[in-house]
């Protein structure tokens, strides 16, 4: 369970890192101790790298997708059919999504 300090603590920080401003590397290692050991501060952590990255739309439809958290966290992780395989990009899915 986070105390109250540690959870304001990851929020500043989080909050610093999605508006783009500088974090050191001390705090970076002191988020992702705690999004590695829990969940909520992991989706804070994923929500505050979106937020950095999408700073500026201007399209209304990937403001709701935004919104609704729907990309991936990973900036390279879009599937290319030019270079990738989809059997290859679905390989760590469930069993019920992969190719049979």
């Amino acid at each position: 369970m986070l105390s109250t300090s540690s959870r304001l603590r990851l929020q500043e920080i989080l909050t610093r890192m999605a508006m783009g401003k500088v974090v050191t590397l001390e705090e970076r290692v002191y988020v992702n101790k705690y999004a590695t050991r829990y969940q909520n501060v992991s989706t804070w952590l994923h929500k505050a790298l979106h937020i950095q990255r999408n700073k500026h739309n201007s399209n209304p439809i990937d403001e709701l997708i935004d919104k609704l958290d729907l990309c991936s966290s990973e900036p390279n992780s879009a599937y290319n059919p030019d270079h990738d395989d989809l059997g290859e990009w679905f390989s760590g899915a469930p069993s019920w999504i992969r190719r049979s």
